[in-house]
C-alpha cells in the first residue's frame, strides 16, 4: 500500500483513509493503485460488509497531482487510474465516502460510483477538467446528466465553478449533510448499521441498483479514459501545466 493511503479494519467495515494532506490529498498514480488495491482487498475479505472512504478535516481529494502528471511514466500494460475506476465501478459491496473540504476532479466524481455520501458542512465541490484543458473522467458525463440534467450538470463542467454541500444535497450527489467535526463518526455510525444487515441481500439489491446503468457507464468511462489520456498531450494541457509552475493563469488566446 502507498504511504499515504491508510486502512483499518473495524469490525465489519474497511476504512479507507486518503492521508496526503500537505498536498490536499491530490492523487498519485501509486495512491490510485494502493486504493484500487485496498477496495479489491475488502471485495475478497468475507469478514468485510462494507468499504468506507475518507480524508481529512480540510481535504476529502483535490484530483490527480498535476506535477507528477507531467513527467509520469506508466509501464505499458498497466493503469492505475483504469483499474481504481474499475475497483469503484465493480465493488459488489456498499460502497460510503465521508467527505469534508475539498472535493474536486476526480475527488468529485469519484463519489457518483459510490452507493451513500455524507458531507460535512464545509464540502465543497468543483469539477475543473475544462480549465485543466482535459475532459471529465470515471463515467461522469454519463453519470451527472441523468442525476441533475443536462442544464445543470454542463454548468458544473463547463463553468467550473465551487458548490457547496448543501447545494451537493439538493443536487442529490450527497445523502445527507453533518457538521464538519461529525462526519466521520455519523459515516462510520451508519457503515457500522449497514454492516448488521443480511449481507446477501445488501450486495444482491446493490447489483440490481445499478444493473441497468453499469454497460453505459463502462462504455462512457472507457471514452473518457481515451480522450483524458490524449487531452493530457495536447497543447492546451501544456500551456495549463507550464501556467501552474509558473504561477500565472494560463493563456488560451491565441488556441482555435
Amino acid at each position: 500500500m502507498s504511504e499515504f493511503i491508510i486502512t483499518e479494519t473495524l469490525e465489519r467495515v474497511l476504512r479507507i483513509e486518503i492521508k496526503r494532506p500537505e498536498k490536499k490529498n491530490a492523487l498519485t498514480m501509486e495512491m490510485y493503485a494502493a486504493i484500487a488495491k485496498a477496495i479489491n482487498q475488502g471485495e475478497q475479505d468475507p469478514s468485510i460488509r462494507v468499504i468506507l472512504v475518507h480524508g481529512q478535516k480540510e481535504f476529502f481529494c483535490v484530483g490527480n497531482d498535476i506535477r507528477e502528471f507531467q513527467s509520469v511514466s506508466v509501464p505499458k500494460g498497466t493503469n492505475p487510474i483504469a483499474d481504481f475506476s474499475a475497483a469503484l465501478r465493480t465493488s459488489k459491496k456498499p460502497l460510503v465516502a465521508a467527505v469534508n473540504g475539498y472535493a474536486v476532479g476526480v475527488g468529485m466524481t469519484m463519489l457518483l460510483h459510490f452507493d451513500l455520501v455524507y458531507a460535512g458542512s464545509n464540502a465543497k465541490f468543483r469539477a475543473p477538467f475544462v480549465d485543466l484543458a482535459l475532459c471529465p473522467d470515471a463515467g461522469s458525463t454519463y453519470i451527472l446528466p441523468r442525476l441533475l440534467g443536462h442544464q445543470r450538470a454542463s454548468e458544473i463542467f463547463l463553468l467550473s465553478d465551487y458548490f457547496t454541500a448543501e447545494e451537493a444535497y439538493q443536487f442529490g450527489l450527497v445523502n445527507k449533510v453533518f457538521p464538519t467535526d461529525e462526519v466521520l463518526e455519523q459515516a462510520l455510525s451508519i457503515c457500522n448499521q449497514l454492516s448488521l444487515k443480511p449481507p446477501a441481500s445488501v450486495r444482491l439489491t446493490k447489483e440490481l441498483l445499478k444493473r441497468y446503468t453499469a454497460n453505459p457507464i463502462n462504455e462512457a468511462r472507457m471514452v473518457e479514459l481515451k480522450n483524458f489520456t490524449k487531452k493530457l498531450r495536447s497543447r492546451e494541457a501544456r500551456e495549463v501545466f507550464k501556467a501552474f509552475v509558473e504561477k500565472r493563469k494560463p493563456d488560451f488566446s491565441k488556441f482555435k
